[in-house]
């Protein structure tokens, strides 16, 4: 695979931010998301060595690199049991679920679906002091000419981030009924987040190009919660993280899974200024209907869906639909080029080759 990239005259962050400001790059920008097999299929296909992340950036043009501080004390929280994995900073537990196409970690056990207010004050966090913010400033500067984003969907993520402690199911009665243990968890962890994306801010904002925040609102059809639960429980907690962000002249994105355009109004409002993800299968989340409807007021990212032609198609299937959402999405501007999720371990590498050649032959201004 040889991209041509000899008509390019911008640097990714020179892209970036014409793409986000809905106006004019070279060509759209370009991003990259996928799960770790098909990342190492890919490299192998490609030539690449295992490790050689760089050069697969460079291959595909991919314009991002996703910073933070990194922790530097002992982990918090440990395994004991070698079919787990348990996250070493807050504690939630992992297990290894095999699928025809490989496998992948899920979320499982659920440590605190039963805690009370007691036992959710005593879970050991991390401290915001606890963490490489000039080693973050390094990396950063190493990296200037990349457009650089600070977090993640999990930063400012209520209900999937809790749901990994206490269970989904747990976490959504807790919003619904104003369960003081549960509640006190979503504290904990945003004032937490809220702490650290502060110090990063300090350090890095003026070089960094978006902040990336995240929450999943809505399923393949309808909304995820209620209006009433959005603007008590969640809207207020991401519009702390979208003032901060503001404060540094920095747009935010947020990662919205599901049939979630029912928020975007409120979230517009709120200064959002862009959406990720965006699977189109769900309602209300086509590329059309998603122009249509706030075109020119959010700059999008995603829409290739990692569930129908890049997946299930024939190398012709992932060319025409790539093509029709840049067809859609390209006039105006802001527009970022990405599958719509995490590219699954089922996807054939000829079509990912091909949806990233449709992005520097299509894709070009």
């Amino acid at each position: 695979m040889v991209l041509n990239r000899s008509y390019e005259t911008m640097t990714s962050k020179e892209r970036v931010q014409h793409a986000i400001n809905h106006g004019r790059p070279d060509r759209v920008p370009i991003n990259y998301m996928t799960n770790d097999a098909i990342d190492k299929r890919l490299k192998k296909y490609l030539g690449l060595k295992q490790n050689d992340n760089e050069g697969l950036r460079q291959m595909l043009g991919v314009d991002f690199k996703t910073m933070g501080a990194n922790y530097t004390q002992k982990p918090l929280h440990v395994s004991h049991n070698k079919d787990r994995i348990v996250d070493g900073l807050f504690g939630w537990v992992m297990r290894y679920i095999k699928n025809e196409s490989g496998g992948y970690w899920d979320y499982c056990d659920f440590p605190l679906v039963n805690a009370d207010e007691e036992m959710v004050a005593q879970w050991p966090f991390p401290d915001a002091d606890h963490f490489d913010y000039d080693g973050l400033f390094e990396r950063v500067q190493a990296n200037k000419d990349y457009a650089l984003v600070l977090g993640d969907p999990g930063l400012g993520c209520i209900i999937n981030t809790i749901g990994f402690l206490r269970g989904m199911e747990q976490i959504l009665v807790d919003l619904a009924l104003d369960e003081p243990a549960g509640l006190m968890l979503v504290e904990k962890l945003m004032n937490f987040q809220l702490q650290k994306f502060e110090r990063e801010l300090d350090k890095v904002g003026k070089f960094v190009d978006l902040v990336w925040i995240g929450e999943d609102l809505g399923t393949q059809h309808t909304p995820l919660i209620s209006k009433e639960i959005l603007y008590k429980h969640i809207l207020p907690w991401h519009k702390r993280f979208i003032d901060m962000a503001a404060a540094y002249d920095l747009p935010v994105m947020m990662h919205t899974c599901g049939s979630s355009s029912w928020v975007y109004e409120d979230y517009i409002a709120a200064g959002l200024k862009g959406v990720e993800t965006l699977q189109p299968e769900a309602t209300h989340m086509s590329a059309k209907y998603l122009k249509d409807t706030f075109g020119g007021r959010l700059f999008f990212h995603g829409a290739i869906s990692t569930a129908g032609a890049l997946a299930y198609g024939t190398t012709e299937d992932i060319i025409s639909d790539a093509s029709n959402v840049l067809e859609i999405m390209m006039p105006g501007g802001g527009y970022i080029f990405s599958p719509s999720h995490q590219i699954q371990d089922n996807t054939p590498v000829e079509n990912i080759v091909q949806m990233y050649n449709v992005a520097h032959t299509v894709g070009r201004y």
